[in-house]
């Protein structure tokens, strides 16, 4: 009788994914699958939101002002990362629908597709940053002391936005082919160099010259830059399912408008997503240097804390697409689920760490008591809603895996702009509420963000869409 060769081990399996072995998502144990992709890709979000983090850390030695004018150009450079994240969702889709089929030709031929129109787009984007990044602050209501100390930051990041849209969108290709590993291997050398240089430049070490906030913006592109070349890197060199080659540097218009049209609704999503929270932060900066400043450090606190959440997501949107390209639209469901539950667990033990220590957690950022104040009100009153959101992020993810983009794309508007903004508003200027208004809106649309996306997932239309 023959014998069956034994399972290996989940540790075993954990340490080969993170080693970069080749697993097939479509099969198997699905709780088994959700760990594996899981866990790099959580990882992959730690080292995206560390960026933030160590800049944050860094610049806010250097008072309120400096830690406003990061926030404030982080608020106008999420126009490209809506770009990147678009561009990201509508090359994952892609890319895992055709890893799903078997397909490695056609995955190839997107990922090209895809790095071609990253390179087409960055040109224009750079040019609001780079002739008018001091009027792009006033419009956000940013005061004049941090528009002073910002703007050479916010032009710098238009000016390199081409590296940061390659970051996301060759690491929506790894994500998509199931390799995520190689996305977390990039940022964590694009994120050592970044905290490594970061002190250097801001402060000053040895012959360099301190530069401050700005140091912080070249800290950042250079870590980035380095990270985009090591990914090309791996896709040329076939160190995963993808594998590039010079003699594909083609244009493939059937493929290219495909993508496009993919991506579009994607880019939309983020795009709604994104302007709604520049409008938050012109809100909040009314309240002064100190509010922006203690929104800023919150905002990079609560990112972080998400982060794993996030990665989970990703995990279904791979799941999703891949399970839908190799004709499982019932397993790509079942995961959607489970996904969902175990980020429900998740969310519930930070929105508990977060209004037990806010304060504890802004001091590790800042010692002004104002701003701290501004900020610990930030992370509890958001966190009430972080178990009802659980749902929402993996739902969102998993509508953008199975390419069907303009679901949650309607969900942001009418969430983001219809019940937001309007409410912020409200609670914060017309009640008088002042910055908490304007937090407990932001905690109202995430709960309705959740439930929307939860009804509509039941309907089940997404299962039919073709990418």
């Amino acid at each position: 009788m023959e014998q069956k060769e034994p399972q290996p081990t989940l540790w075993a399996e954990v340490v080969g994914v993170l080693r970069g072995e080749l697993r097939d998502y479509t099969q198997g144990s699905m709780a088994r699958s959700i760990l594996l992709l899981a866990i790099p890709m959580v990882l992959e979000m730690f080292m995206q939101s560390v960026f933030e983090l160590a800049d944050a850390y860094f610049v806010g030695q250097l008072g309120a002002a400096a830690l406003g004018a990061v926030g404030a150009g982080a608020s106008l450079i999420v126009l490209v990362f809506a770009v990147g994240f678009g561009l990201a969702m509508g090359v994952t889709a892609m890319v895992a629908r055709r890893i799903g089929a078997k397909d490695r030709d056609g995955a190839n031929a997107v990922a090209m597709q895809a790095i071609l129109v990253v390179l087409l787009v960055s040109v224009p984007l750079a040019v609001p940053g780079l002739l008018f990044a001091p009027e792009m602050l006033r419009l956000i209501q940013a005061p004049e002391s941090i528009v002073k100390v910002g703007s050479s930051y916010t032009s710098i990041l238009f000016g390199t936005n081409g590296v940061i849209l390659l970051l996301f969108m060759i690491n929506g290709i790894f994500r998509g082919a199931g390799d995520a590993v190689l996305a977390l291997k990039a940022l964590a050398l694009a994120n050592a160099l970044n905290i490594v240089l970061d002190p250097i430049l801001i402060f000053g070490w040895g012959p360099v010259p301190a530069m401050g906030v700005t140091g912080a913006a070249v800290a950042t592109t250079i870590g980035r830059g380095v990270g985009v070349t090591y990914q090309l890197y791996l896709l040329f060199k076939g160190k995963g399912r993808i594998h590039l080659q010079l003699t594909q540097l083609q244009v493939l218009w059937r493929v290219m408008r495909r993508f496009i049209a993919l991506s579009a609704p994607a880019m939309l999503q983020m795009f709604i997503a994104t302007a709604s929270w520049m409008a938050i932060f012109a809100f909040i900066g009314a309240f002064g240097e100190e509010a922006a400043a203690g929104y800023t450090v919150a905002v990079r606190i609560l990112v972080f804390a998400l982060l794993p959440a996030w990665g989970m997501g990703n995990a279904a949107a791979t799941l999703v697409g891949q399970n839908l390209g190799a004709n499982q639209p019932g397993r790509a469901e079942h995961s959607v689920w489970v996904t969902s539950f175990v980020n429900m667990v998740f969310l519930g033990i930070v929105a508990l760490v977060m209004y037990l220590f806010a304060e504890h957690l802004m001091h590790l950022f800042t010692q002004e008591a104002g701003v701290v104040a501004v900020g610990a009100s930030c992370l509890r009153i958001i966190s009430y809603t972080y178990v009802l959101f659980a749902f929402g992020m993996v739902m969102t993810q998993a509508f953008n895996g199975a390419g069907d983009m303009w679901t949650p794309t309607w969900i942001n508007f009418f969430c983001a702009w219809l019940i937001q903004l309007p409410l912020a508003y409200f609670l914060a200027f017309t009640m008088d509420v002042g910055v908490s208004g304007v937090f407990a809106a932001i905690a109202t649309a995430q709960g309705l963000m959740a439930v929307v996306g939860v009804v509509v997932f039941r309907r089940g239309r997404w299962k039919t869409r073709k990418v």
